[in-house]
């Protein structure tokens, strides 16, 4: 860790630089010796820094963004290509750079912070050994050694031997314990900033591998702080805690704010935002309106969250307009109170056993009717001219015959083995 911070020393002269002016700011409320005073030096120093990075964070949410909308382009890309490294390689730079789409985006803020955060270990390890650094002088050198946080030296680390914690007058026993508060804190803080991005921030509606990749780690980065935070000095450990704080507060932020399309985040996002226009009947700020704006423009490309918000903007009696804003509408309410009417009037579905019931009952009419019109016509082509009138009496018989066995069917009640319910009728020619 010393060879990596020397060659950082470049930049040591900056940093000892900010941490001076802050504590001379400090050192006048708080004592020049006060751990205070050097401590609120470390943490301003990195709030001056991510304010700095606020751009390069903007660019880290853009390019997380389009990296998972680009996951199955990806992975087709892949999958057509996976012979030929070469010929993929190509292809992803190419969908890189039509969507402008940098896959190190994501990796900006850590990268811009890592020489500010060696800087400060290399200015931190000299105060132990109470060497000059920077601007630092032999009197601020030694009375950044006198400075404790809860007990434990700015300098002092969670593996040092208890002759060196000795001679920065303090107990190995205060150090270990503040130092594994502090990486304990360290680690949960980088935790929980990843699960609530994962399970708030991402877009439910792609399953891609770069959604196992980040909740990977979701586990493996805490575990990497732990193991490296044992060779932190106390200072150092102030350092990355208060960064750690910084960028859980501002993915809050984010979240709620600016949450990603089609996320868990956007739809509570959205039911607030559909609160507060039906409630004023207004859209109140530009910001608002440039999200109502943009999900209009999207037309029929919205997804299950803004199509929710449009409807229920149009049961309010409210349509969203093409700038953003929104406006009173009674075709809205007609539309959205005709959708419901239809569905309530929709029929409810019939059992099958009932189904069967009304089709047999028309169906036996037609039979019996069918029957004694065949009946009529084969007895008249089958009898003699002069015996007509005994087949027209033969035939009264016949109709009688079978309206009074549907009459009789109807009332019968049906014998062991037969099917319940009405019975097909009887042909008139048979016997029974």
């Amino acid at each position: 860790m010393d060879t990596i911070a020397s060659l950082f020393s470049f930049i040591t002269t900056p940093v000892s630089w900010i941490i001076v002016q802050f504590h001379s700011l400090y050192g006048a409320i708080f004592g020049p010796d006060t751990g205070w005073a050097w401590g609120l030096s470390i943490v301003s120093l990195v709030i001056l820094i991510r304010i700095c990075l606020i751009p390069l964070f903007v660019k880290q949410i853009k390019s997380t963004r389009n990296m998972q909308a680009l996951q199955p382009k990806m992975k087709a890309i892949q999958e057509r290509y996976k012979n030929d490294r070469q010929r993929q390689s190509e292809e992803m730079m190419k969908l890189y750079k039509e969507t402008g789409t940098n896959p190190l985006s994501s990796c900006l803020p850590i990268l811009a912070q890592s020489p500010f955060f060696f800087a400060l270990y290399h200015v931190l390890s000299k105060i132990a050994s109470g060497d000059e650094i920077g601007v630092l002088n032999k009197d601020l050198v030694n009375s950044a050694r006198e400075a404790h946080i809860f007990g434990a030296p700015i300098a002092a680390k969670f593996m040092d031997d208890p002759a060196k914690v000795e001679a920065l007058n303090a107990s190995l026993t205060d150090v270990r314990i503040v130092t594994a508060i502090m990486i304990i804190l360290m680690s949960a803080s980088q935790f929980y900033t990843q699960r609530q991005l994962m399970q708030k921030n991402v877009d439910l509606t792609v399953k891609t591998p770069y959604m196992q990749q980040q909740k990977m780690l979701m586990y493996i980065f805490p575990l990497i702080f732990a193991v490296m935070g044992i060779n932190f000095p106390v200072g150092v450990l102030v350092y990355w805690l208060t960064t750690n704080v910084w960028t859980m507060g501002q993915q809050m932020y984010v979240i709620n704010q600016n949450p990603t399309p089609g996320s868990k985040a956007q739809d509570h996002y959205l039911q607030r935002l559909l609160k507060s226009v039906t409630a004023h009947g207004e859209v109140r700020s530009r910001r608002k309106r440039s999200v109502i704006q943009a999900i209009v423009a999207k037309g029929t490309d919205r997804n299950d969250n803004e199509r929710r918000f449009i409807s229920g903007l149009a049961k309010a009696g409210l349509a969203a307009q093409a700038d953003g804003t929104v406006t009173k509408s009674d075709t809205a309410v007609a539309e959205a109170e005709g959708g419901a009417a239809q569905r309530r009037q929709q029929p409810k579905r019939q059992s099958k056993s009932k189904r069967q019931t009304t089709a047999a009952q028309p169906g036996a009419a037609k039979g019996s009717d069918a029957a004694g019109a065949s009946a009529k016509t084969s007895l008249e082509k089958d009898k003699p001219a002069e015996g007509r009138s005994r087949a027209g009496s033969s035939q009264g018989d016949a109709k009688q015959g079978a309206a009074g066995g549907k009459a009789t069917g109807s009332a019968r009640q049906p014998k062991s083995g037969q099917r319940k319910g009405s019975q097909r009728p009887k042909h008139p020619s048979s016997k029974k």
